[in-house]
């Protein structure tokens, strides 16, 4: 029997992968992997509540919802700006991921560094701190007067996984973005600025030597198997060394509403996947 998947939670103790009815099974590094997708891919639902009819998602999003389910998600969200009156306090941060891929973006603070772990962020360090809406004005202004994204595609991410520059110059290259941002007058009396201090999670998310990524997953499919060594874990990504010897990305979001059941963690791949640069989609990997 297997059971549905939840995705991705990252804690003080790591990552766990989390299951419909809040079992969690630990993401440790090193640790053999195999599953295989059962059935059809189901809606999760909204806002802690079951989607009413169960519908079946697309395998190959990453929004795990159906319609309905996806609005009423977004309809409090503060990602979509439709939460302005939330009174809890938000930090604005600023994310590296790789050589000239930072960006900046809130969260709550009470969240501590779950949503940079939860990104992917390889080094990340607060600006400041404050209400919502001071927070948001921030965020704009340096995405506006630096030029500072406030996404940057996974695609980029992993592939800027492997060959990571020394802890120091990764973050030196933030510290710079750092006081260029605090250098902007335009948000420092609605929002309290924050020193610099980098926070690096390459060794948490096991990229020391971790080898470029071959190909991506790009859905799963009924009785499709994804197997392998966990070689890293960063963000919803998980890349697997295949028993073959490839690594191969398995973004779980595209595994969120699927029950998914036990397999060898030798067996062969036999999902859908495509190259790590986001090309030449295949039916499997041998």
């Amino acid at each position: 029997m297997g059971w549905r998947c939840a995705g991705v939670r990252w804690g003080k103790d790591g990552a766990v992968l989390r299951w419909e009815g809040g079992r969690e099974s630990a993401l440790g590094v090193g640790r053999a992997l195999g599953f295989r997708a059962v059935g059809e891919r189901r809606c999760v639902g909204a806002r802690g509540h079951a989607c009413a009819r169960r519908a079946v998602v697309a395998a190959g999003v990453t929004n795990p919802r159906c319609g309905e389910c996806a609005r009423l998600e977004r309809a409090h969200s503060v990602a979509a700006d439709t939460a302005v009156d939330d009174p809890r306090t938000y930090r604005v941060y600023l994310a590296w991921f790789g050589p000239g891929m930072v960006k900046v973006g809130i969260t709550a603070e009470e969240r501590g560094s779950a949503r940079l772990l939860e990104q992917g962020a390889v080094v990340f360090s607060w600006l400041g701190r404050g209400p919502l809406m001071a927070a948001r004005r921030t965020e704009e202004v340096v995405r506006a007067a630096l030029g500072v994204p406030d996404r940057i595609p996974y695609a980029a991410k992993r592939a800027a996984r492997a060959g990571l520059p020394p802890a120091p110059e990764r973050a030196a290259e933030l510290a710079a973005l750092h006081r260029r941002a605090r250098g902007r007058r335009e948000w420092a009396d609605t929002l309290q600025p924050l020193e610099f201090e980098a926070v690096d999670h390459a060794e948490v998310f096991g990229l020391q030597g971790l080898a470029p990524a071959d190909a991506v997953v790009r859905e799963l499919v009924d009785g499709g198997v994804v197997a392998g060594t966990l070689a890293a874990v960063a963000g919803p990504d998980l890349h697997l060394e295949t028993v073959g010897g490839s690594m191969v990305v398995c973004d779980t979001r595209v595994a969120v509403g699927w029950e998914l059941a036990g397999a060898d963690a030798r067996s062969a791949l036999t999902v859908p996947v495509e190259s790590a640069g986001g090309q030449d989609r295949q039916e499997g990997l041998f």
